[in-house]
């Protein structure tokens, strides 16, 4: 831009601006908030779409077919049919690509009532609550899960629970179980009552060999491994922190217990196992029948964490079930079951980096 064009610019801004003040009342600019909502008033509705259609129209060269109003963040826009097709807008959109986007991000990661607020605060834009559901459940088909552009060599998984509605009126509401997998600390996805299709995904990527596979002592956790890769290519590995959690319920000596966590740390697992053996209380009996469950997927801790630097812990995927649940675990929020993968979908696109501008 030349100095010229930027002081013709100056100076149209200068007369566009006296007009829409004279034509402002002037108990809307008692304040500096008042002025900001008011010159954000007058852009949607004067300056910003006028703008827009100008660079539409040199754009597209085209002024045929049936007229159409667009929302936009930049304010209402009445475009033609073909106009839509050469800017890649969907034949019956309402909603354009970036105010979509925003609608998105705003349903995934607080209640649709209160992102229609929230949008309308950011943008001055109002979409309705009922607008942005529809969004979330039209766009759940688009939001497939990502294809890794790196060989995975870890998955972690982990479970969360999503309240219920009931069908029938004043029965009380029933948690169910969910799944979420983090790859090699980049990628998400998570599925209710789908196992089979995240097994699909995780399967569908480049999987190194051996490929780390990170959990809990939960048996659900193990079970769903058992669907990724082979036997030979997996190699299993007791989250550390869930192990040292365990191992510290047992109570008594706490001389024995930091013992105990020394060998498991070293992977001596016999001799960890030694010193609780003679032990009679529940706790030991139950801690003992825990490692031997999962002794083949105890291993020397230190030398992975030092040498090979690979997790030990699943804290990461723990991280994205906290994150889904401040989603799904809104106050008083009940889902029926058929508008929870939708939200997981969308909550996992947004972890994923999917729906930002």
């Amino acid at each position: 831009m030349t100095p010229s064009e930027k002081k013709r610019i100056q100076e149209c801004v200068q007369e566009l601006s006296e007009i829409l003040y004279r034509n402002t009342p002037s108990d809307k600019c008692e304040t500096l908030e008042e002025i900001e909502k008011t010159v954000r008033e007058h852009f949607l509705e004067s300056i910003g779409p006028g703008m827009a259609f100008f660079f539409i129209k040199q754009k597209t060269q085209t002024n045929i077919g049936k007229e159409r109003t667009i929302k936009s963040s930049i304010g209402k826009l009445r475009l033609r049919r073909r106009q839509l097709e050469k800017l890649g807008v969907e034949a019956k959109a309402r909603i354009s690509p970036l105010l979509q986007k925003c609608c998105l991000c705003l349903s995934a990661n607080e209640s649709f009532s209160q992102a229609e607020q929230d949008l309308f605060l950011l943008t001055g834009m109002k979409v309705g609550h009922s607008t942005l559901q529809r969004q979330v459940y039209k766009e759940k088909e688009h939001l497939d899960f990502p294809d890794s552009s790196i060989a995975i060599n870890e998955v972690c998984l982990d479970g969360g629970k999503v309240r219920l509605r009931t069908q029938t009126l004043g029965k009380k509401s029933e948690w169910k179980d969910y799944q979420a997998v983090r790859l090699s600390g980049v990628y998400y996805g998570a599925t209710f009552q789908r196992k089979e299709e995240l097994a699909a995904w995780v399967n569908s990527q480049v999987l190194t060999n051996p490929l780390v596979c990170l959990g809990d002592g939960h048996s659900g956790v193990w079970n769903f491994f058992s669907r990724i890769a082979n036997t030979q290519q997996r190699h299993e590995i007791l989250d550390w922190f869930h192990l040292k959690e365990n191992l510290f319920k047992v109570g008594g000596s706490l001389k024995r217990l930091r013992q105990g966590e020394t060998f498991l740390w070293q992977g001596k697992v016999s001799q960890a196992l030694a010193l609780f053996q003679q032990e009679c209380p529940r706790r030991a009996r139950k801690f003992l029948a825990y490692i031997e469950k999962h002794r083949h997927r105890l291993v020397n801790y230190e030398l992975l964490q030092t040498e090979y630097h690979i997790s030990i812990g699943s804290g990461a995927v723990e991280s994205a079930i906290k994150q889904i649940d401040r989603r799904l675990k809104i106050s008083g929020a009940q889902w029926n079951p058929t508008s929870v993968t939708p939200m997981l979908r969308l909550r996992c696109a947004y972890l994923n980096g999917q729906i930002t501008a």
